[in-house]
C-alpha cells in the first residue's frame, strides 16, 4: 500500500482498491489526485495478479470535482489547460484499463466526479449518493470527457437536463436511467461492492479484457465491423489456455481455474 496521501490504493484478494483521501475537500481533484490516479493505474497494469479495480472514497463526498481554487489558480498563471490534458488523458486510461473497474459511490459525485464514473464500468451507489454534472453553476463547461460520455450513457435529452440545469439528481434517478447498476443502503456499500469484485475475479482475465475492449469499441464503431472484431477476437480467445480450462471444468463438473493465457 502506498502512503495515504491524496490517493492511495492496496490490494485485497486480487482487487486494487483504490481511495481518493481529500475528504475536507470533498476529495476535489487537483495534482495529487491525478497523479495517484495514474499511480494506482500503474500498478493495475504491471501486477498480474491484480483482476479488478475499486475506485472509492473517504469522507461524505465520492469527488466534487476538480478543486475550483486549483481551477482559478492554474487559470491565472496560464497552466490550467495543461492540467486539464493531464486530467482527459487520466480518465481516458481509466476508461480503457484492462480489468473492470467498479466505482463505488458513498455520496455527492459532481462534475469531475462524475466525469470519473462515467469512465467506470460498474457503478455501485448507497442510497445518499447523488450524481450531477454541477458545471453550469459557476459557469464552467465539462472537461474531462462528460459532454461526450453522459449523453452516451444516458441519452441526450437526460444529459442535456443535467448539465444545463447543474441539478443534482439521486442515486435512484440514475438507476432507471442506466447510469448506475444498483443503489444500495449506505451501511451496506463496500460489502457490496466486494462481494461483486469477488465474483468478478474469479472469471477469465483475458476473457473479461477482451469483452471490455469489444464492448467500448463498439460505441464507436459502426455494426457490421464491430460484428467482425467479434469474431477474430472469440478465434484468438479459443485458443487461449483460459478458453481450453473453463470448457474442461464444464466437462469435469469443477470450478474453473483461470489464469488469464
Amino acid at each position: 500500500m502506498r502512503e495515504r496521501g491524496d490517493v492511495y490504493h492496496e490490494i485485497r484478494d486480487r482487487v486494487l482498491w483504490v481511495t481518493l483521501n481529500r475528504p475536507d475537500a470533498m476529495n476535489a481533484i487537483n495534482d495529487s489526485v491525478v497523479d495517484g490516479l495514474n499511480e494506482a493505474m500503474d500498478t493495475a497494469e504491471k501486477d498480474p495478479s491484480i483482476r479488478c479495480l475499486v475506485l472509492s472514497a473517504n469522507g461524505r463526498a465520492f469527488c466534487a470535482g476538480a478543486d475550483l481554487k486549483t481551477v482559478q489558480q492554474k487559470t491565472e498563471c496560464g497552466e490550467f489547460e495543461p492540467f486539464l490534458d493531464r486530467l482527459l488523458e487520466t480518465l481516458n486510461r481509466l476508461e480503457r484499463i484492462p480489468c473492470p473497474v467498479i466505482a463505488a459511490v458513498n455520496g455527492l459525485a459532481l462534475a469531475g466526479g462524475l466525469e470519473i464514473v462515467l469512465c467506470c464500468d460498474l457503478v455501485i451507489a448507497a442510497e445518499s449518493a447523488k450524481l450531477g454534472d454541477a458545471h453550469a453553476n459557476f459557469g464552467l463547461i465539462p472537461g474531462g470527457g462528460g459532454s461526450v460520455r453522459l449523453p452516451r450513457k444516458i441519452g441526450p435529452t437526460r444529459a442535456k437536463y443535467l448539465m444545463y440545469t447543474g441539478e443534482f439528481w439521486q442515486a435512484s434517478e440514475l438507476e432507471s436511467a442506466g447510469l448506475v447498476n444498483q443503489v444500495v443502503p449506505n451501511e451496506v456499500l463496500i460489502e457490496t461492492v466486494a462481494d461483486l469484485a469477488a465474483r468478478i475475479v474469479e472469471k477469465s482475465p483475458l476473457g473479461l479484457k477482451l469483452m471490455k475492449q469489444l464492448t467500448n469499441d463498439s460505441l464507436e464503431t459502426p455494426k457490421d465491423v464491430a460484428l467482425r472484431n467479434e469474431l477474430i477476437a472469440i478465434a484468438v480467445h479459443s485458443r487461449s489456455a483460459d478458453w481450453a480450462e473453463g470448457l474442461a471444468a464444464f466437462v469435469e463438473k469443477r470450478k474453473p481455474n483461470f489464469t488469464g493465457r
